[in-house]
């Protein structure tokens, strides 16, 4: 019998991972001691069944705590690439969460991703562009398997910025500042995370190319794959089944190489919104990861998903949890 080894990465969206006393965006939004146990017990139940090789998070603000809380879970490789901010007159108040990666086994590189100077001016904007959230790229070199790079995102969200500077004196219930918020304010968020998606995208094809690393982006997309914003990350690499080019590049939801997505009816919401369902997390992967193409590199590929804390009926976050599901992909070489 051929003995094989299990490799499994994954995604997971903490919701606002603040250690008490520190608050999250307001002075009244933190957590109380039972809330943060509950979380912590939570998480530790989940980063153990899950049992990853590597995971990437997102919505982390204590990042001192989590390294710490992954060390203990065998994840002793732990890199972010930005810190949350402190509200100038209450420090105890933190902005902008960031990205984290954990991992079994040690990086080859860790780093912020930087846009291409080229794709910016390509796309005219090259003015002070900054990520809603940084995105990790790193590097590994997983035994029996090869050189692999990481993309950690998590993009713009669907929140719109307000436009209530731009009409002086306007009440917030203004029905023109409605309008404009879902019509020009719902297009800038768009704008924005397909511009994000569009620096990783081209990256991760250029190191595909350039390198012939396999290659995963993975994290928290905040829209489904099929929309405009997004709909270009995969539109031109469907899954291969016959022989494909060696050169190829491209990125396929892994959802679609893997060997159980059948057991689903259709692909399992990574979140809840008033009731609805959507898909927002994903991990994209490179033609290395199919196990049907014609010289495979696995031996297999299972999709995961895990959902249990998550409650349909709920109309408000249970901070004490996450509002998204954490999704992994588990292959064998």
């Amino acid at each position: 019998m051929v003995s094989s080894t299990r490799y499994c990465i994954a995604t997971f969206n903490l919701l606002n991972f603040a250690a008490p006393p520190m608050s999250f965006y307001q002075l009244h939004e933190h957590y109380n001691d039972t809330q943060w146990l509950t979380k912590i017990q939570f998480l530790t139940g989940l980063i153990e069944h899950i049992n990853p090789t590597i995971i990437a998070f997102q919505e982390v603000f204590s990042i001192q705590t989590l390294q710490l809380l992954c060390e203990d879970l065998g994840l002793p490789y732990f890199a972010t690439v930005a810190t949350p901010r402190p509200d100038p007159i209450y420090p105890n108040v933190l902005f902008h969460p960031v990205v984290a990666i954990a991992s079994k086994v040690p990086f080859r590189t860790a780093q912020a991703l930087e846009p291409s100077p080229e794709l910016l001016e390509y796309l005219n904007n090259q003015h002070h562009f900054e990520f809603n959230r940084t995105p990790i790229k790193c590097t590994f070199d997983l035994p029996g398997f090869g050189p692999l790079s990481c993309y950690a995102v998590h993009f713009k969200s669907q929140r719109v910025h307000s436009m209530a500077h731009m009409l002086k004196d306007s009440p917030q219930d203004d029905p023109l500042l409605t309008l404009l918020h879902q019509t020009v304010g719902t297009m800038q968020s768009q704008i924005s995370r397909s511009l994000e998606a569009s620096i990783v995208y081209y990256h991760a094809l250029k190191c595909q190319r350039e390198k012939q690393h396999a290659t995963l982006v993975l994290g928290d997309f905040n829209d489904q794959l099929t929309s405009p914003a997004l709909s270009f990350m995969t539109q031109s690499f469907p899954p291969a089944v016959t022989p494909t080019h060696p050169e190829s590049v491209g990125l396929t939801d892994t959802f679609l190489f893997a060997d159980n997505n059948h057991k689903y009816p259709t692909k399992p919401p990574s979140h809840y919104y008033q009731g609805s369902g959507n898909v927002l997390d994903y991990i994209l992967a490179s033609k290395e990861f199919n196990p049907n193409c014609e010289q495979p590199k696995i031996r297999g590929l299972n999709y995961l998903s895990f959902d249990k804390h998550l409650d349909v009926t709920r109309s408000d976050e249970d901070i004490r949890y996450s509002d998204h599901a954490a999704v992994a992909i588990e292959f064998f070489v």
